[in-house]
């Protein structure tokens, strides 16, 4: 791809690409998502995903291609253990994986349940040990270590997740990891922001040291409670990480998870990554999830929301109508088909200008002089600023009729 910023299906900046940007990154060979909407999202407050809810998003997620899907934690309830049993036996191309606490007897109930791996976790900063657990490092280690030892006796690959990782002491955090690499097992290491509270920058330093420390793969698991999850989770792909954690729609505990779509279209788009993630369900999967967990997005939320490609602004309007024909993506990042959501919808309020009347009218079948286009705007203005909102089809066809006569 001689451009790949600029593409027939999407229009980001050339300086992404330039060699002094690019040299910057080591992103691994293969990188994979792995999604934990149906554990850690479904901690949102007031999310209730049932047995047979969970299963028909675990058939979306394999639909789009996502990796690895974290089913849920069997422990939880008898109901989490039978979804996970049922989404196993589904027989999907996505590798199924389970949580656990450091407690061997969750390793058991994972085996049992039939997936391929297991997320098992432990707090690795000493105020949290101390103060949310009334434990201490000590007991952190013996956890670790004697339920990692009993994964792998299961066959399970083992993914230890440190959790609060970017707030313990780093060298404190580092031996804890050493013991549990030597001592016990794992195939993998999830540095976890828990809290949110790292930058990019940051991120991106431990990554390396990790890799210079321990030959495993490093997983990341970010949140958004300074809104800085997907690009702390891109600096930790840019230097090598090689899974990462998302939920859709950023749905989560507190502010949320990494969003699923941000992160795979910011890869592709905006890095030249292609996940082989299929971006044309992601629109899909979204509704699928808001549906069956009774949320509402933010209208403008990137990729997914349902107003992003609605136009009100005069300006982008006018560019819409000269560009749709042309250059599709001159106006607009990416074309909507991309992730299968709907196309460019001329809106008419108070921000609207006269392409935005002719393209309505267009729509419409009518026409109009100069003069009258004029008035119908002046007439649209008026008219949302008295409502205070957008203007209906029908409305419009009343300014219309008014305007022009019967």
């Amino acid at each position: 791809m001689s451009q790949p910023w600029k593409t027939d299906r999407w229009f980001t900046s050339p300086w992404n690409f330039e060699p002094e940007v690019r040299d910057q990154f080591h992103f691994a060979d293969k990188i994979k998502i792995h999604d934990v909407t149906l554990r850690d999202g479904e901690q949102q407050t007031g999310i209730v995903f049932r047995r047979e809810e969970k299963v028909a998003i675990a058939r979306k997620l394999a639909e789009a291609g996502v990796h690895r899907i974290e089913a849920g934690m069997p422990a939880v309830s008898a109901d989490d253990e039978a979804a996970i049993k049922d989404i196993v036996s589904l027989g999907i191309s996505s590798e199924i994986f389970s949580f656990a606490r450091c407690i061997p007897a969750d390793v058991k109930l994972a085996q049992e349940c039939g997936v391929t791996g297991i997320i098992t976790e432990i707090p690795s900063s000493d105020h949290i040990i101390k103060n949310a657990y009334g434990k201490g490092m000590d007991w952190a280690i013996k956890s670790s270590i004697d339920t990692t030892l009993a994964a792998k006796e299961a066959g399970l690959y083992t993914v230890f997740f440190t959790i609060d990782s970017t707030r313990s002491d780093l060298n404190q955090y580092m031996d804890l990891i050493e013991k549990v690499a030597t001592e016990g097992h794992m195939d993998s290491l999830t540095l976890a922001d828990s809290f949110g509270g790292t930058t990019p920058q940051a991120i991106a330093m431990v990554v390396r040291k990790l890799k210079e420390r321990f030959n495993k793969p490093i997983e990341i698991h970010c949140h958004q409670d300074f809104d800085l999850g997907v690009a702390n989770t891109l600096a930790a792909l840019a230097n090598g990480a090689s899974v990462a954690h998302v939920t859709v729609s950023a749905i989560g505990e507190r502010a949320g998870n990494v969003p699923l779509e941000d992160t795979v279209m910011a890869l592709l788009c905006m890095y030249g990554v292609d996940l082989g993630i299929k971006t044309e369900v992601l629109y899909d999967l979204s509704k699928l999830v808001q549906g069956l967990s009774n949320i509402e997005l933010p209208p403008n939320r990137p990729i997914v929301g349902d107003m992003l490609y609605n136009i009100e602004s005069g300006i982008v309007a006018m560019f819409h109508r000269r560009c749709k024909n042309v250059e599709p993506c001159e106006y607009i990042p990416f074309l909507p088909e991309l992730v299968g959501r709907p196309g460019v919808q001329i809106e008419l309020g108070k921000g609207c200008g006269l392409a935005n009347v002719e393209e309505k009218l267009e729509e419409s079948g009518k026409q109009a002089t100069p003069e009258q286009v004029l008035e119908i705007v002046a007439k649209v203005k008026q008219a949302a600023i008295d409502n205070k909102r957008l203007l209906t089809d029908s409305e419009f066809g009343e300014i219309v009729k008014a305007v022009l006569g019967s």
